[in-house]
């Protein structure tokens, strides 16, 4: 089995926002002191994207279904483009970027559970716990934009009663920026 590309070069993905008790979330080091972000990983041709976000679960931080409650997802597929030396030429068709379905979970089980051996080539080597907003600095720039989109999505489902307050820094943030310009413009009748 392999990742789904689909006919306009965007590869099928499922992002993992894990929260916990505190509000704050799931904030994984890249082996090879690569970056920070939150677990994904690619949808098999043929898989659900709620099957791929429970193997993606175990296979990057070794979580089971069991240690998680599924909260919300977001409403439809959230694209981003690559830069064009991250583009994957060899692929048919090229893979330009990724389209993912974003899923957050609160985390019941033990933090213990938490390990990164589930797999021969661990995607994370260490992790932290980070406000909510944060990832939206700490992820390679290009993906910023659709980390600011499906946590704002996300927020409402994480926090119905007490949304979390952006940060300081969101004034200055292009990503944040944008999404706060979307959620004051007036919805265009139909």
């Amino acid at each position: 089995m392999t990742d789904f590309i689909d006919a306009d070069g965007f590869r099928a993905n499922v992002g993992i926002v894990l929260m916990r008790a505190d509000r704050q979330v799931f904030l994984g080091g890249r082996t090879g002191g690569r970056g920070w972000q939150f677990p994904q990983g690619g949808v098999r041709r043929y898989e659900a994207p709620e099957e791929a976000l429970y193997r993606e679960l175990k296979e990057e931080i070794g979580l089971d279904r069991e240690d998680v409650e599924l909260v919300a997802s977001t409403r439809s597929w959230l694209r981003y483009r690559l830069p064009r030396q991250y583009v994957r030429k060899n692929s048919q068709p090229p893979c330009i970027g990724q389209k993912q379905r974003w899923f957050l979970l609160r985390l019941i089980g033990p933090e213990e559970r938490v390990h990164f051996d589930a797999t021969s080539e661990p995607e994370f080597e260490t992790w932290r716990w980070v406000d909510y907003w944060t990832p939206v600095r700490e992820v390679i720039y290009f993906k910023r934009a659709v980390y600011a989109r499906a946590l704002d999505q996300l927020a409402q489902h994480a926090f119905p009663e007490d949304p979390p307050e952006l940060p300081p820094w969101s004034a200055q943030e292009k990503n944040l920026r944008s999404v706060l310009e979307r959620r004051s413009r007036p919805a265009r009748a139909q």
